[in-house]
């Protein structure tokens, strides 16, 4: 009995030295198009809306030495890959005051778009390309899926007082639907008009168009 329980507790012991010794795997993000977050489609445009415009961090002014228009660009200064907490990039996001990004009188981002590019920065910050989250066109509704859509790719520039002085509100339901009246929203985004939209971007994805011509088509209602 003595013996068998000698082995025992000799077992245990070699096994508690292995586990001591054992060296911890660091977490990979997984295949793009899954739970990652998808640079192209996510965390480009809420910088190429919010950021790189102009008077702020497009190419043309470059406030501060930083150009936010391109992953490179983002890439170059205050991004600490695999480290929100240490990258300047995402601090000036939650600080208050003049000290916030973007500077007032521009909206901040909202939690979801922050926690988006936390969430990228932790993953490695990667140029993850060609992977868009699924899109369901079937789905139209204004507050669920043309807002959000919205929301990422204009009020950088067409949301709070920094949308006045010849810029375009489109903060609340009535400002998208006056300009859905005037039909100035879809050639915008259709990029058939004379100011095609996003500005300096690409145009927004198929499906994307299409649930806000679906919107549209069925009365613009605030659903």
């Amino acid at each position: 009995m003595k013996t068998t329980k000698l082995i025992i507790v000799a077992g245990i012991c070699i096994i508690a030295m292995m586990l001591s010794c054992k060296h911890e795997i660091p977490v990979l993000p997984g295949p793009p198009g899954e739970e990652d977050i998808c640079f192209e489609t996510e965390v480009l445009p809420i910088f190429q809306s919010y950021c790189a415009k102009s008077g702020c961090h497009d190419a043309a002014t470059a406030s501060d030495g930083y150009i936010l228009d391109s992953y490179n660009n983002i890439m170059a200064r205050g991004i600490d890959a695999g480290n929100a907490a240490s990258s300047k990039m995402y601090e000036v996001l939650n600080e208050d005051g003049d000290d916030r990004m973007p500077q007032q009188p521009n909206d901040p981002l909202s939690a979801a778009q922050i926690s988006t590019i936390a969430q990228w920065i932790n993953e490695g910050a990667q140029n993850t390309t060609g992977c868009a989250p699924v899109c369901d066109s079937s789905s139209f509704a204004y507050s669920a899926n043309v807002r959000p859509i919205l929301q990422t790719h204009c009020l950088g520039c067409h949301g709070g007082s920094a949308a006045s002085g010849g810029f375009i509100p489109l903060d609340t339901y009535d400002d998208v639907n006056a300009m859905v009246n005037a039909n100035a929203l879809l050639p915008a985004i259709l990029h058939t008009g004379s100011y095609p939209m996003p500005k300096n971007s690409a145009k927004l994805s198929d499906c994307k168009i299409a649930i806000i011509s679906k919107w549209i088509a069925a009365g613009a209602p605030n659903n």
